[in-house]
């Protein structure tokens, strides 16, 4: 069998594993957050924590509690790391140090999961299982539970109320994350993943010594790690290390996981607001990226360019012999294309115009289908342009699930999308004018600045992927890197908190002829040309000085 044939069999049979889950789970989710019902387990965390679930909120009380739970999990994080050295299964390792524990405390309450550090040579098990697993969860939770208070914005008049920010977060935690992770780390363990508790110990004997690996709670781990779209390896490889990705099996089956929620997180778009064909419309925009970019990939990946190309079957560099170029491409996008930044390869020895697919990727905002919740929304604040620009291009005042898009709500989706390429390219810019920055940089010329400007791109963009090559723990970058994280995941979530209370408000505008169809195919193409316009061309003057000027050199 060909390489190219065993990578369109793979993505047939990821594309068939998802279609199987996309309703039932998209249902399911639509019912857990429109429950009254508490379980047992749910009311004994709201009392333990004083919340009152039934106690609906407005915009600014949701974005406070939002931001403040946020707040508590980095300062617990930073701390947790800051005494590991003293802490019972701390492998020996001793406490991180401050700019450092800044900048992954930042990665993984962000939902970014960026990582400065080797995970086996800094981390022991209570930081590992206690600390960064648990915050996959939770980041992955809060980001569930904005996109729904957005969902809820849209289907509700005359009204601020976005619901219960505490009843969301432990709803998505307990009834959806939890269970399916459970299930996830049984399927990767039976794959060959590591689950245990075991110390360091010596793995085999060398002509220039032994080589010493830990163990640990990996497959439970690995599994929120894909399925919160997190990303954060345990070991530094991520998922192309054996002990967390086994095999091509493994390997599919976490793609799967990556895009499994975001995919069906349109479906419960559809079903709250009372019209799955308008989660189609928003499905068929995610999906049309998605293969797009994997067919894009493959392309630059698998083209012949010299013996060496010619020999290997396509650019086989920074790729695992196990998956080939086929899977890992589709890694690669799937991971770039959603906000979980894990990776079965190495970006940075993709060729030049492979890496700009990436990068675009990131740059696009992660929404096609985006991370757990942050994909959803994003794509609506798009939606919401792609309206606006349909209703001034026929002189009409732009309408989107019954509800006008005015000066108020535009000037919030402004915001939000403008907020993440200024992040990126002023830092991006900092860092490149600055002396002691550079000094991190392994690759000269375009590659070097491709290293510095997808670094910037991953952590705003909340992916957590890394180009490598760039030394990345040095106080700069740990500092302005953390700062980007934090930035690029909370400073969005003010706006679309705020248009979900301002569309919340407002009272239904009934459906007339000349209203646009936003469930029709057309609305699905008008939606993809506004992502590339919009988004695509706020980065092509640094995407010219980087990935294509090495693509177009070589």
């Amino acid at each position: 069998m060909s390489p190219e044939l065993a990578g369109v069999l793979q993505l047939l049979a990821l594309v068939a594993a998802l279609a199987l889950a996309y309703r039932p789970l998209g249902d399911y989710m639509a019912r857990v957050y429109s429950s009254e019902k508490h379980l047992r387990a749910e009311r004994w965390i709201y009392k333990s924590i004083g919340a009152n679930p039934n106690a609906e909120m407005r915009w600014p009380s949701y974005l406070r509690s939002v931001l403040a739970f946020s707040a508590v999990g980095v300062l617990f994080l930073y701390l947790l790391q800051r005494i590991q050295g003293g802490l019972p299964g701390s492998l020996g390792f001793s406490s991180i140090e401050p700019a450092q524990a800044f900048n992954t405390a930042a990665s993984f309450v962000s939902n970014t999961n960026w990582q400065s550090y080797y995970g086996e040579q800094a981390m022991g098990h209570v930081v590992q299982t206690g600390g960064l697993a648990v915050q996959n969860f939770l980041s992955a939770a809060v980001g569930i539970a904005v996109a729904v208070a957005l969902v809820r914005g849209f289907a509700r008049s005359r009204t601020g109320e976005l619901g219960n920010f505490w009843a969301d977060l432990v709803r998505g935690t307990v009834r959806i994350l939890l269970p399916i992770a459970v299930v996830a780390a049984v399927v990767l363990v039976a794959c060959g993943a590591i689950q245990n508790f075991s110390g360091i110990h010596e793995v085999g004997q060398f002509a220039g010594g032994s080589q010493q690996w830990n163990g640990g709670a990996v497959a439970s781990q690995e599994a929120i790690k894909e399925l919160g779209t997190n990303g954060g390896g345990y070991f530094n490889a991520n998922s192309a290390h054996p002990f967390e990705n086994p095999n091509a099996f493994s390997n599919l089956f976490e793609i799967f996981l990556i895009l499994l929620i975001p995919f069906a997180l349109t479906r419960t778009f559809g079903t709250m607001v009372g019209s799955v064909r308008q989660g189609y419309a928003i499905l068929g925009a995610m999906v049309t990226i998605w293969i797009a970019f994997i067919a894009l990939m493959w392309w630059t990946e698998f083209a012949h360019r010299g013996p060496a190309f010619e020999i290997a079957g396509g650019a086989m560099e920074g790729k695992e012999t196990r998956f080939g170029i086929g899977a890992s491409s589709i890694f690669a996008v799937s991971t770039t294309l959603t906000s979980t930044g894990a990776v079965d390869s190495f970006h940075s020895s993709y060729t030049g115009l492979g890496g700009g697919i990436t990068m675009l990727g990131m740059m696009l905002g992660e929404i096609a289908p985006g991370g757990t919740g942050s994909g959803l929304y994003g794509m609506l604040i798009m939606a919401i342009i792609a309206v606006f620009l349909a209703g001034l291009m026929v002189g009409r005042t732009p309408e989107y699930l019954g509800k006008k898009i005015g000066t108020r709500q535009i000037k919030f989706a402004a915001c939000y999308i403008l907020i993440t390429p200024a992040l990126v390219l002023v830092f991006t810019g900092a860092a490149m004018a600055l002396p002691t920055p550079g000094n991190s940089i392994l690759n000269p010329g375009a590659h070097g600045f491709s290293e510095i400007l997808y670094a910037y791109t991953s952590g705003a963009n909340n992916n957590g992927s890394a180009f490598a090559g760039l030394n990345a723990n040095t106080d700069w970058f740990n500092t302005t890197i953390g700062l980007a994280m934090l930035l690029g995941r909370f400073l969005p979530m003010v706006f679309v908190l705020a248009l979900a209370g301002s569309l919340a408000e407002q009272r239904p505008v009934p459906v007339t002829a000349g209203t646009l169809r936003t469930e029709k195919p057309l609305f699905t193409g008008l939606l993809v040309g506004t992502i590339l316009i919009v988004t695509g061309l706020t980065y092509f003057p640094a995407l010219a000085l980087g990935p294509l000027a090495e693509g177009l050199a070589s």
